[in-house]
């Protein structure tokens, strides 16, 4: 799930590692000037998502684009957020830009292949900035100055089936920690001959979920003076054997891999709603594609003698490339401001899970209206009030990076966790002495 969203993140930041620069090594080359005349300007939006996640995402731009004449935006669909700003590397180097993406970067926000955004923003009068959650505005600046604008919040929520947890007696309610989440998955797994047919629980693949979890047991990603990389503390060596044990040794977790695009996501998505495990750990985004007849969700658990979990909470951010003319900067910030209005960041919640990120969204009369009914849309924003702030990787990406390897050495490769992050860490701790 989310490492990078960084913290994703995920599933909640985008940032990626990588250099950009012309294949003969010279200056990127100028976008064009806008075109002139009084016809619409014609601008792409680049974003990775499938699912109802896409399919929301185009209602909300054909509605945007039948709301006014001014600019009308075009939805390039890219396979995920990886995907998406590798080419947009790949976009920036031959000069041909899209106007706006659904990805953000801060080392590339200081090489300068993104544009600061607020002359943009104080051209737009019904912006608002003090309404945006602060939180996730925040992880927009770079240096002082605001580079990327949250689309929606997003943090890793439990979902699970009702009826497993009901036939094995087990209330939601009273799984606290991740050892009653063990011991809860232990007594759902169903196996025949050996071989575990259904799963009590399956993290998403990647560091994500164990990222959340290592730093719900108090860990930390770098030391207080942030000269030190930590990732191989006893917090850490603890919290992802944990998760290789239940894979590996009892077998009552799973990890789905690899694939095109979302594949792995959404093959975790099916087991659960196909009756094929117990519950998963995914992003709060997923509640479009759930039927919540079938499941519910609740928060991410703590550890014992931990306290409460500490997941990440961040914001999913989109940027304007600096090659875009002037026009296309203007045309995608109105479609940013749109997008992010309290009417459609409630729309997006609504629809999606994904958490608001305008304060007013929590009034508006839809959002009320749903709440009442659907009380899982409030878990997200419960689980963000308590919540661990996205890492800001220093290196450009390289710590992530490292914690992502570790992360498949320990799903998919059964290797021990003390292991694989002693070796992720010194890969990380050089990359971050390379930076006195």
């Amino acid at each position: 799930m989310i490492a990078g969203l960084s913290v994703l993140t995920a599933c909640g930041g985008n940032a990626a590692s990588g250099e950009v620069t012309a294949a003969d090594g010279a200056a990127v080359p100028a976008a064009n000037a806008a075109p002139a005349g009084g016809a619409p300007v014609t601008i792409e939006f680049w974003y990775g998502l499938g699912g109802k996640l896409g399919e929301n995402m185009e209602s909300l731009i054909q509605k945007f684009n039948a709301s006014q004449q001014e600019v009308v935006v075009k939805g390039i669909v890219q396979g995920d957020y990886t995907e998406t700003e590798q080419k947009l590397q790949a976009a920036i180097a031959a000069g041909q830009v899209p106007a706006v993406v659904l990805s953000s970067n801060i080392a590339w926000a200081r090489k300068g292949y993104y544009a600061p955004m607020d002359e943009l923003i104080a051209g737009q009068p019904d912006f608002n900035k003090e309404d945006f959650v602060q939180t996730f505005l925040n992880q927009g600046r770079v240096d002082g100055k605001q580079y990327f604008l949250p689309m929606y919040g997003s943090t890793q929520v439990m979902y699970y089936r009702k009826d497993a947890f009901a036939k094995s007696g087990i209330d939601a309610s009273q799984i606290k920690t991740w050892e009653d989440l063990a011991a809860a998955a232990k007594k759902m797994t169903v196996s025949e001959g050996g071989k575990t047919t259904f799963y009590g629980w399956e993290p998403m693949w990647g560091p994500g979920n164990m990222i959340d979890a290592a730093l719900s047991k108090g860990g930390s990603i770098l030391s207080e003076d942030g000269t030190k990389v930590t990732i191989d503390s006893p917090e850490w060596i603890d919290t992802w054997e944990f998760f290789r044990k239940s894979i590996h040794d009892d077998k009552i977790m799973r990890i789905h891999s690899g694939g095109q695009g979302w594949e792995y996501w959404y093959k975790t998505i099916d087991d659960v709603m196909k009756g094929q495990a117990a519950g998963y750990t995914g992003s709060s985004g997923d509640q479009g594609d759930l039927d919540f007849s079938v499941v519910s969700a609740m928060e991410q658990p703590g550890w014992a003698g931990a306290g409460e979990g500490k997941p990440v909470a961040g914001a999913s951010m989109a940027g304007i490339p600096a090659q875009a003319p002037d026009a296309e900067k203007q045309a995608a910030m109105k479609w940013l401001t749109y997008f992010t209005s309290s009417e459609n960041t409630a729309f997006w919640s609504i629809h999606t899970g994904y958490i608001s990120v305008r304060q007013s969204a929590l009034e508006d009369p839809a959002f009320v209206t749903f709440s009442e009914s659907n009380p899982q849309i409030k878990i997200p924003l419960q689980q963000a009030a308590h919540a661990s702030a996205p890492f800001q990787d220093p290196t450009g990406g390289k710590i992530n990076d490292a914690l992502t390897i570790a992360a498949d050495k320990v799903q998919i490769e059964n290797i021990p966790a003390a292991e694989a992050l002693k070796e992720a860490q010194q890969t990380a701790q050089a990359a971050l002495d390379k930076l006195k």
